[in-house]
């Protein structure tokens, strides 16, 4: 398992990172106004490109070292309304599609401050460009690149990462550059550059020093980055003073260049949430071009190392709960089945939670920890989900504390029994698990009252090679709701995620955009003001799964991939947390089971269109289905609607069981046999 807390660049790139990071390297300041002699400043046209990560105007991540078995990467420069490249984009077509069997891979680069996604959008499809145009926000890839004009070409070798040719884009000499990449020969200099649009870059040649560390450096990284990076924190080193961030600052760099740090993976331009730790676009700057001018201490009390930060045991304070999870010890090595234990529920009286955490005792060998209400004690010992109610928290890799909005709480009743499902992955060294709940609760009665759903399809089958492949699913609310936050799971092949909403009037709006999933953080994500879901409304999950070589964590691209429990096979969950227009505490209107029934219908109607055609019958699942389709097609129009489906389910194995109310029966319980 790719655990939270351990290293995240590789030590070839912290090397080629020390390498380039100099102390008298140029970097911009993001502190002051620019001047207006700062974006025609003399700059430095890269040897290398360092890595980056930029998602592109359709919210799809491209990471450069990613491409390392491409036969060359090709960069071209753009700036919406510029004629040059509009006019050349009928022979970048023609380029693109010729050295597409030969190895080569092209992308657009918009390094432009004012063209924003949906201006990006619109020009891309008058223009007609058909490649990815990537948005360089922050201008650092545009910068470190040198890049001054639009319609410029740069054509990258992936063996050294080095720019070998660089010019205006012409067919003939990118093609003759392309050629000689690919047969291993040297290169031709440019005979012409660019004479697209100029493109500002306001912070290219200030100052450096302008940045200060004690003022401008430390306070960002107090404020955004030490809650983790602390003594006893999540992070792989502890922030405690000016030499430890600069011995760290390659890393740094790297891992802000490619958005891996902060670990927040919602895209910053669709939704507002009330937990985002995504940094701003000047904090970024001021970071990386601090460490490019060489990480300078400079004058001041050092912030981080006048105040030693300690993690505390419980970082919403004193719990008034504590159960201890069942100790479990984790071979060092080997296939661990999901463990089910329980703990009796102390309480002698119901109270409602308004928040928990699971400290985790094993770090590296905890994949995540679930848990659910049970009214009575297992008699066989085993806290199957199926006898679950309410969640009372969970824990999932870099996952932190569940907080229940003010006035909103969920119950757990006196007496029963806490369930559990832990995943427990081995990492090469035998130990002793030993995590804790711990739980917090209202003094008073919350007036409102929260559930808990899950949008799954455990019929997803990755075709093996596929770097992009896409499932989808959906639930239908019965009644009004207000959605309070998604949380998207996948394992090592998920690569983006995102949720819609689509209302009854067919309009549809982006919630959640996950352009790069990252399996070692995976948390809730909570939207700063309640989604209002009228009834009605679908709530749309897609994941992208990336089944190819060129996923660094993929553990075997040449198979086909279905769903399954340990993390080398793959799931598509988004658990969301909700709660029902007009409920209250005193007066319970729960239409979960409405919600959660349909579920093994809308997992399988991939087209949305409330209809299961033949042809969208897929995996196990799928396949039991359609050996009874005649069967459940009792009205015979060759598709099988909701309540056909609803009314077969009793021949798929034992019938329907109850519906799940937590992500975890939402991943195994939804029809008997589903798996």
């Amino acid at each position: 398992m790719k655990s939270a807390h351990l290293g995240v660049v590789s030590l070839m790139a912290t090397s080629a990172l020390l390498a380039a990071c100099t102390s008298d390297g140029a970097a911009p300041s993001v502190m002051g106004a620019a001047s207006a002699a700062s974006a025609t400043a003399p700059m430095t046209q890269a040897a290398t490109v360092d890595n980056f990560m930029l998602v592109d105007q359709n919210l799809e991540a491209h990471e450069l070292y990613r491409l390392a078995d491409a036969k060359a990467v090709v960069l071209v420069t753009q700036a919406n309304g510029d004629a040059v490249m509009r006019g050349l984009a009928p022979a970048l077509k023609a380029l693109k599609a010729g050295y597409a069997a030969k190895g080569v891979e092209f992308l657009m680069l918009n390094s432009s401050l004012k063209d924003d996604r949906d201006a990006v959008i619109a020009e891309a499809k008058s223009a007609g460009y058909d490649t990815p145009v990537l948005l360089d926000v922050n201008q650092l890839v545009g910068e470190q690149l040198g890049v001054s004009r639009s319609a410029e070409v740069l054509v990258v070798n992936p063996k050294t990462w080095t720019v070998v040719y660089r010019g205006a884009l012409d067919a003939q000499s990118t093609a003759a550059a392309l050629d000689a990449v690919i047969a291993g020969k040297a290169v031709q200099t440019a005979s012409a550059m660019s004479k697209g649009a100029a493109i500002a870059f306001p912070e290219r040649g200030l100052t450096p020093t302008r940045i200060s560390y004690a003022k401008d450096v430390a306070p960002i990284l107090e404020a955004k980055c030490v809650a983790c990076h602390q003594e006893g924190g999540i992070g792989p080193f502890a922030m405690t003073n000016y030499q430890m961030v600069k011995g760290f600052s390659p890393m740094i760099r790297e891992v802000l260049r490619t958005d891996r740090m902060p670990p927040y993976n919602a895209d910053p331009h669709v939704g507002k949430f009330a937990d985002s730790k995504n940094l701003s676009s000047n904090e970024i700057k001021t970071l990386v071009h601090w460490i490019e001018a060489g990480s300078p201490r400079g004058s001041g009390v050092d912030p981080l190392g006048a105040v030693k930060h300690v993690a505390p045991e419980w970082p919403l304070g004193k719990p008034d709960l504590i159960l201890n999870v069942p100790a479990y010890k984790i071979p060092a090595s080997g296939v661990v089945d999901y463990q089910h234990p329980y703990v009796v529920n102390p309480l002698t009286e119901g109270k409602w939670i308004r928040a928990s955490t699971i400290k985790v005792g094993e770090r590296q060998g905890v994949h995540h920890i679930l848990t659910g209400y049970m009214t009575e004690i297992p008699k066989d010992g085993q806290a199957y989900e199926n006898k679950w109610g309410v969640s009372v928290g969970g824990y999932a890799v870099g996952a932190e504390s569940e907080v229940a909005p003010k006035n909103v709480g969920t119950y757990m009743p006196a007496g029963g029994a806490i369930g559990m499902q832990n995943h427990y992955t081995p990492f090469g060294k035998e130990v002793t698990d030993h995590s804790q709940i711990a739980l917090y609760f209202y003094d008073k009665k919350p007036e409102m009252v929260m559930h808990n759903s899950v949008i799954v399809d455990n019929t997803i089958s990755l075709p093996p090679g596929d770097g992009n492949h896409e499932e989808v699913s959906y639930l239908e609310f019965p009644k009004d709701a207000l959605l309070y936050s998604a949380f998207p799971h996948a394992h090592y092949r998920g690569k983006a995620a995102d949720v819609w909403i689509r209302y009854p009037d067919g309009k549809e709006k982006l919630l959640l955009s996950l352009p790069r999933y990252d399996f070692s953080w995976q948390r809730d994500y909570t939207f700063a003001e309640p989604i209002k879901v009228p009834a009605g409304s679908k709530l749309i999950a897609h994941f992208w799964y990336d089944n190819s070589k060129r996923n660094p964590n993929n553990p075997d691209p040449t198979k086909t991939v279905v769903w399954g429990d340990q993390s080398w096979e793959e799931m598509f969950y988004v658990a969301i947390r909700y709660r029902w227009e007009g409920e209250t505490s005193d007066k319970m209107n729960n239409f979960d089971q409405a919600l959660n029934e349909q579920r093994m219908f809308t997992m399988m109607d991939d087209n949305i269109d409330g209809k299961l055609q033949k042809s969208e019958l897929k995996g196990r699942l799928g396949g039991m289905i359609g050996g009874y389709f005649a069967a459940i097609d009792t009205n015979k129009d060759g598709v099988l609607q909701k309540a056909e489906l609803n009314a077969a389910q009793s021949m798929l194995g034992g019938g329907r069981r109850r519906a799940p109310t937590t992500a975890a029966q939402g991943t195994q319980d939804v029809t008997a046999g589903g798996k």
